[in-house]
């Protein structure tokens, strides 16, 4: 049966849960006034940048010209050129993801609390681990290309260094999720150190990284994309000069095909996943 609510119950409510029916005016005060300081930064970068609404319209309008110039994309003859690039790109990607993983399995393992308890140790750990996840892709890209010279062997450092301290941290998370009946039953059996890590704690974490190395792939697979711009070999670097001069057809061809296999690789790379983790969850 429904219940009509009375004015004796609406009034003890107001009594007693009077937020419920009207807000503290210094509440709405702070409110506005945290919308006003939003508003004003919002402003105030907009003024920075000089997004002004002419500039927009005249962008947007040569934006519009640009596309039409990529309509229809064509290869320009320099089809096998594209697809050798492309491979290139792919082997960056995949290069460097594999390096970051395998460095980082031991690191994951340093950094996880239930492995080595020194909180000094892995407080320290830990912070570098932030610091380094703190420098982005291109910006290791610039600094490879500058040490090693032009080509793929600055992008797969590039994304390798970019990585591994991300990995490690998520390694390090999943390791410290770990069911600890696992590893005191190898323990139980006369297992040494090292054993109860790769009997114990390697099995229960290995489909979580493989999970996190997959997704991380298909990601590279873009980043190398653009790490080719800055001189890092690739797909990245044909791009590069299409745009410079202006054959923007060509580059439309090119996206085009950045697209597809981008699009290919998420898919394949979602399957993986899935069946990974579907079958880590029946084994359970």
């Amino acid at each position: 049966m429904s219940h009509t609510i009375t004015h004796g119950e609406i009034a003890r409510l107001k009594r007693t849960h009077p937020q419920l029916f009207a807000r503290p005016l210094a509440q709405r005060w702070r409110e506005w006034a945290l919308w006003l300081c939003f508003a004003a930064i919002l402003g105030f970068g907009l003024w920075w940048i000089e997004a002004s609404p002419l500039r927009i319209w005249n962008g947007l309008g040569k934006l519009g010209t640009l596309v039409v110039l990529m309509i229809p994309p064509v290869d320009g003859g320099a089809f096998l050129d594209y697809c050798r690039a492309m491979a290139e790109t792919l082997a960056m990607a995949f290069l460097g993801t594999v390096i970051a993983a395998v460095l980082a399995v031991p690191l994951g393992f340093l950094g996880a609390k239930n492995m080595v308890p020194n909180w000094l140790f892995h407080f320290g750990l830990r912070r570098v681990f932030d610091t380094f996840r703190g420098i982005d892709g291109l910006v290791w890209a610039l600094i490879f290309v500058s040490a090693v010279g032009l080509g793929p062997f600055a992008g797969v450092l590039a994304i390798a260094v970019g990585d591994v301290m991300v990995f490690s941290k998520l390694f390090a998370e999943a390791i410290e999720n770990v069911d600890r009946k696992q590893i005191e039953g190898v323990r139980a059996a006369g297992g040494s150190g090292a054993q109860t890590m790769r009997l114990g704690v390697f099995p229960q974490v290995f489909p979580v990284m493989m999970s996190h190395v997959l997704y991380f792939f298909e990601s590279n697979v873009r980043s190398a994309s653009i790490l080719g711009i800055v001189g890092a070999g690739g797909i990245g670097l044909a791009l590069s000069d299409r745009i410079r001069i202006n054959n923007w057809d060509e580059a439309a061809f090119i996206i085009l095909m950045i697209l597809v296999t981008v699009a290919v690789i998420d898919n394949v790379s979602r399957r993986i996943r899935m069946r990974i983790i579907t079958t880590d969850t029946g084994h359970k």
